[in-house]
């Protein structure tokens, strides 16, 4: 059965939520007891008609339309690794004598605190700045590309971004195992299992890539 918890902000509003709906029975009834019974059973009714609608969702989601013959629309999601000369090379592989369209989406880096409280300008900010970097770099490799800041959780910016770039192929850099946040939530696999459009997993070690350019 699909998780319908996409990430950790939905989570902590489903706490508010039937936190929310045993108050308002509890209040209810404290007026009238019918009254609690009549909040109760409309409430229930709302809650399983949402899970129900929840369910009916496909549980895979793919691309939004077929590309045209010659053309390959890729879909970039990085963050710290957004820079990285590995995944350079690996777009610029991918996007040979073909006409492609390429967009890399920046997953904010924010704090749990800060994401729960709709705090997120500070990470948005930084993620921006790596973006802006890496499209330029981009640029100067002949490769043209678009990008924007996407959500915190690189799931939901994953599915953000394929709901108005039908994608072709998927793209996720990280750090390497060890380093990598997103290995350690199983970011890659579950975006394998969640979306129905082919997803390849790059590698990025900025530490290697800095000393060798010092080298």
């Amino acid at each position: 059965m699909r998780n319908p918890l996409r990430n950790e902000a939905e989570a902590f509003r489903l706490v508010w939520l039937t936190a929310g709906y045993f108050a308002l029975i509890v209040l209810a009834a404290a007026v009238h007891r019918w009254l609690g019974v009549a909040v109760f059973l409309l409430l229930t009714v709302a809650a399983t008609a949402a899970v129900i609608r929840v369910r009916r969702e496909p549980s895979r989601q793919g691309t939004i339309r077929p590309s045209a013959p010659g053309e390959r629309r890729i879909l970039v999601i990085a963050n710290e690794t957004v820079g990285g000369e590995r995944l350079r090379d690996e777009i610029r592989r991918r996007s040979e004598g073909i006409d492609e369209q390429i967009r890399i989406v920046c997953p904010a880096l924010v704090s749990r605190v800060r994401y729960f409280a709709s705090d997120e300008d500070a990470g948005r900010a930084r993620a921006q700045g790596r973006l802006t970097e890496s499209l330029a770099r981009l640029r100067e490799a002949g490769i043209t590309a678009q990008g924007e800041v996407g959500d915190a959780n690189p799931l939901q910016a994953l599915e953000d971004a394929l709901r108005t770039f039908g994608a072709d192929e998927v793209i996720i850099s990280t750090h390497p195992e060890g380093r990598s946040q997103w290995l350690e939530r199983g970011v890659v696999r579950a975006a394998r299992e969640r979306f129905d459009v082919p997803i390849t997993h790059v590698v990025v070690d900025l530490a290697a890539e800095r000393e060798a350019a010092y080298g």
